[in-house]
């Protein structure tokens, strides 16, 4: 049954990383859902990374709030992420300049800003200290107590089965809602949408700003259950992988979260082969280099089929024909 373990753990192992692919991933769904592209899901996730910890810091050590800690670093990642966002919305929307150009950019000032704060705030320290009070593992009654099973499904952080949800959420938002039809409109057809006096600019600035908020949600979940800490490499690349996972899953929530699980295996893996020993096989290297290795051809074989909403990443211009 040493084959059944070892599955369980990658299962659990592959939600446990993939929890903050997959709400990165709907964040940049609302994003360009509503006609906004949004490269920037790699800096709003490291400003969400870098709030949650010096809240949740200084929540426990200041405040001593204990186990609520994490769960007012979760809260105000969360309004970091709609606030970091709305440079972008502004340049996007407001201003009409280069979607692509604007995104990169908070995504170089996110983590010289980070870093710059914490050493400031920690006096001179680019770390965070380790957190003492970080999510403890749910288990479901009952379910949990299912044979392997259990433990790869039914025992998860908090955060995990908040996903879950999310993801529901999202995907009864976006199609069994008014709401959710005006913002596919205006990223499908602006011009229509604005004949029937949807307010084009209004929604875009809303789906943006839902895409900061989920993508700094994921990257404070990073930091309050596996790393407990935030440093320049907390991220290191992950909301780019959430990008990868939104186009594979060709802007649904439900196929971009098994997009982000897929990828999320990659993750999974490493400390599955470093504890059964497989690393005397295969190089630590290469079991590092895999999660982007296997990004790079997922796209490379992928990118070119999908077909995202059709005003995406265009400007609109009231009035203009």
């Amino acid at each position: 049954m040493e084959w059944l373990q070892l599955s369980s753990e990658i299962i659990h192992n592959t939600i446990v990383y993939a929890t903050a692919l997959v709400l990165a991933m709907l964040g940049g769904l609302f994003s360009e859902r509503s006609g906004v592209t949004n490269i920037a899901l790699e800096g709003l996730m490291i400003v969400g990374a870098f709030t949650s910890a010096i809240i949740a810091y200084f929540a426990e050590t200041s405040l001593q709030l204990g186990a609520m800690a994490p769960w007012l670093g979760l809260i105000a990642a969360i309004i970091a992420g709609i606030i970091f966002s709305l440079p972008h919305a502004v340049a996007s929307v407001t201003f009409r300049a280069d979607q692509v150009v604007s995104g990169v950019a908070l995504n170089f000032l996110a983590i010289g800003l980070t870093l710059y704060i914490s050493k400031i705030i920690l006096n001179g320290s680019a770390q965070t200290p380790t957190l003492q009070n970080v999510f403890s593992k749910w288990a479901i009654p009952f379910l949990s107590d299912i044979p392997y099973l259990g433990n790869a499904i039914f025992t998860m952080y908090p955060t995990s089965f908040l996903m879950f949800a999310i993801v529901i959420a999202s995907w009864f938002v976006l199609y069994k809602t008014r709401f959710g039809l005006r913002l596919r409109a205006v990223g499908e057809h602006p011009k229509a949408a604005d004949s029937v006096a949807i307010n084009v600019f209004k929604m875009r600035y809303i789906g943006v700003m839902m895409s900061g908020a989920l993508a700094a949600l994921g990257g404070a979940t990073i930091v309050l259950t596996t790393t407990s800490n935030f440093s320049h490499n907390t991220i290191s690349g992950q909301g780019y992988i959430a990008l990868a996972a939104l186009i594979f899953g060709k802007w649904r929530p439900i196929a971009g979260m098994f997009a982000a699980l897929f990828f999320g295996i990659a993750s999974a893996l490493k400390p599955v082969f470093q504890i059964h020993g497989l690393t005397d096989y295969i190089p630590v290297d290469f079991i590092y280099i895999f999660p982007y290795a296997l990004t790079l051809l997922v796209l490379a074989g992928f990118v070119g089929k999908t077909v995202g909403p059709a005003a995406n990443g265009i400007p609109y211009q009231k009035g203009n024909r």
